[in-house]
Protein backbone atom coordinates (compact mmCIF):
# COMPACT_ATOMS: atom_id res chain seq x y z
CA UNK A 1 0.00 0.00 0.00
CA UNK A 2 1.57 3.21 -0.65
CA UNK A 3 1.59 6.63 1.58
CA UNK A 4 -0.92 8.53 -1.14
CA UNK A 5 -3.98 5.89 -0.41
CA UNK A 6 -3.75 6.46 3.08
CA UNK A 7 -2.81 10.16 3.59
CA UNK A 8 -5.02 13.18 4.82
CA UNK A 9 -5.30 15.44 1.41
CA UNK A 10 -6.85 18.69 3.43
CA UNK A 11 -3.66 20.70 3.70
CA UNK A 12 -4.35 23.41 6.57
CA UNK A 13 -0.97 25.79 6.71
CA UNK A 14 0.03 28.41 8.14
CA UNK A 15 2.49 31.35 8.12
CA UNK A 16 5.46 31.91 10.41
CA UNK A 17 4.07 35.33 11.70
CA UNK A 18 0.50 33.41 12.17
CA UNK A 19 -0.29 33.82 16.53
CA UNK A 20 -0.09 30.81 18.45
CA UNK A 21 -3.83 31.51 19.36
CA UNK A 22 -4.87 31.87 16.20
CA UNK A 23 -3.07 28.35 14.99
CA UNK A 24 -4.71 26.75 17.71
CA UNK A 25 -8.02 28.35 16.45
CA UNK A 26 -7.57 26.85 13.15
CA UNK A 27 -6.67 23.46 14.99
CA UNK A 28 -10.08 23.56 16.57
CA UNK A 29 -11.89 24.60 13.33
CA UNK A 30 -10.31 21.80 11.51
CA UNK A 31 -9.66 19.30 14.24
CA UNK A 32 -6.08 18.82 13.34
CA UNK A 33 -3.20 18.62 16.00
CA UNK A 34 -0.78 19.83 13.60
CA UNK A 35 -0.01 22.41 11.45
CA UNK A 36 2.64 23.26 8.30
CA UNK A 37 4.24 26.88 8.70
CA UNK A 38 5.25 28.26 5.43
CA UNK A 39 6.97 31.67 4.37
CA UNK A 40 4.40 31.54 1.88
CA UNK A 41 6.31 29.16 -0.92
CA UNK A 42 8.21 26.61 1.35
CA UNK A 43 7.53 24.76 4.33
CA UNK A 44 9.39 26.29 7.21
CA UNK A 45 8.29 24.35 10.03
CA UNK A 46 5.43 22.41 11.87
CA UNK A 47 3.36 23.48 14.64
CA UNK A 48 1.90 20.81 16.57
CA UNK A 49 -1.03 21.43 19.62
CA UNK A 50 2.12 20.26 21.54
CA UNK A 51 4.68 22.90 20.85
CA UNK A 52 1.68 25.88 21.39
CA UNK A 53 1.69 24.02 24.75
CA UNK A 54 4.79 23.45 25.44
CA UNK A 55 6.96 25.90 23.97
CA UNK A 56 4.41 28.87 24.20
CA UNK A 57 1.70 28.52 26.97
CA UNK A 58 4.37 26.45 28.92
CA UNK A 59 6.98 28.56 28.49
CA UNK A 60 5.30 31.85 29.62
CA UNK A 61 4.75 33.40 26.57
CA UNK A 62 1.57 35.08 25.25
CA UNK A 63 0.02 33.74 22.86
CA UNK A 64 -1.70 36.36 21.41
CA UNK A 65 1.81 38.03 21.11
CA UNK A 66 3.70 34.66 20.07
CA UNK A 67 4.93 34.06 16.80
CA UNK A 68 4.33 30.26 15.25
CA UNK A 69 8.29 30.66 14.27
CA UNK A 70 8.62 30.98 17.86
CA UNK A 71 7.09 27.64 18.90
CA UNK A 72 7.63 25.35 15.42
CA UNK A 73 9.43 22.68 15.28
CA UNK A 74 11.92 23.54 12.49
CA UNK A 75 13.21 20.51 10.92
CA UNK A 76 10.10 18.49 8.69
CA UNK A 77 10.20 15.11 8.28
CA UNK A 78 8.75 13.68 4.79
CA UNK A 79 7.87 10.56 2.86
CA UNK A 80 6.92 10.72 -0.53
CA UNK A 81 3.24 10.16 -1.64
CA UNK A 82 4.45 6.61 -4.09
CA UNK A 83 6.49 5.43 -0.86
CA UNK A 84 5.25 2.58 0.89
CA UNK A 85 3.43 3.30 4.19
CA UNK A 86 5.78 0.91 5.74
CA UNK A 87 8.42 3.65 5.15
CA UNK A 88 6.19 6.22 6.97
CA UNK A 89 5.46 4.37 9.81
CA UNK A 90 9.55 3.46 9.90
CA UNK A 91 10.20 6.83 9.61
CA UNK A 92 7.57 7.78 12.61
CA UNK A 93 8.95 4.77 14.93
CA UNK A 94 13.23 5.86 14.44
CA UNK A 95 12.36 9.15 15.03
CA UNK A 96 8.97 9.10 17.13
CA UNK A 97 7.27 11.52 15.90
CA UNK A 98 2.97 11.09 15.12
CA UNK A 99 2.64 13.16 11.86
CA UNK A 100 5.10 13.00 8.47
CA UNK A 101 4.56 15.81 5.84
CA UNK A 102 3.96 13.86 1.88
CA UNK A 103 5.89 15.34 -1.03
CA UNK A 104 5.34 14.60 -4.67
CA UNK A 105 8.48 13.54 -6.31
CA UNK A 106 8.50 17.54 -7.49
CA UNK A 107 9.06 18.18 -3.89
CA UNK A 108 5.47 19.56 -3.38
CA UNK A 109 3.46 19.23 -0.53
CA UNK A 110 0.89 17.01 -1.31
CA UNK A 111 -0.69 15.77 2.20
CA UNK A 112 0.12 14.64 5.84
CA UNK A 113 0.30 11.15 7.10
CA UNK A 114 -0.08 10.34 10.87
CA UNK A 115 -0.09 7.36 13.19
CA UNK A 116 -3.88 7.56 13.01
CA UNK A 117 -3.71 7.39 9.56
CA UNK A 118 -1.79 4.23 9.12
CA UNK A 119 -3.63 2.27 12.06
CA UNK A 120 -7.03 2.97 9.79
CA UNK A 121 -5.99 2.43 7.04
CA UNK A 122 -3.66 -0.86 6.99
CA UNK A 123 -4.26 -4.61 7.77
CA UNK A 124 -0.73 -5.22 8.75
CA UNK A 125 -0.03 -6.73 11.85
CA UNK A 126 3.35 -6.05 12.01
CA UNK A 127 3.24 -2.57 10.70
CA UNK A 128 0.50 -1.89 13.52
CA UNK A 129 2.78 -3.46 16.08
CA UNK A 130 5.63 -0.82 14.61
CA UNK A 131 3.29 1.91 15.06
CA UNK A 132 2.04 0.87 18.15
CA UNK A 133 5.62 0.86 19.78
CA UNK A 134 6.49 3.81 18.60
CA UNK A 135 3.50 5.56 20.23
CA UNK A 136 4.17 3.96 23.62
CA UNK A 137 7.67 4.72 23.81
CA UNK A 138 6.69 8.29 22.78
CA UNK A 139 4.10 8.59 25.32
CA UNK A 140 6.37 6.74 27.91
CA UNK A 141 9.37 9.50 27.58
CA UNK A 142 6.90 12.56 27.29
CA UNK A 143 5.94 11.35 30.60
CA UNK A 144 9.00 10.82 32.23
CA UNK A 145 10.07 14.46 31.51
Amino acid sequence: MKVAEIMSRNLWMIRLDTTLNEAAKMMREQDVGALPVTDGEKIKGMLTDRDIVIRGIGAGKDPAATSAREAMTEKIRYVFDDDDVSKAAEAMSDKQIRRLVVLNRAKRMVGLVSMGDLCRQTDDEQLLVSVARCCSESTAQHAAH
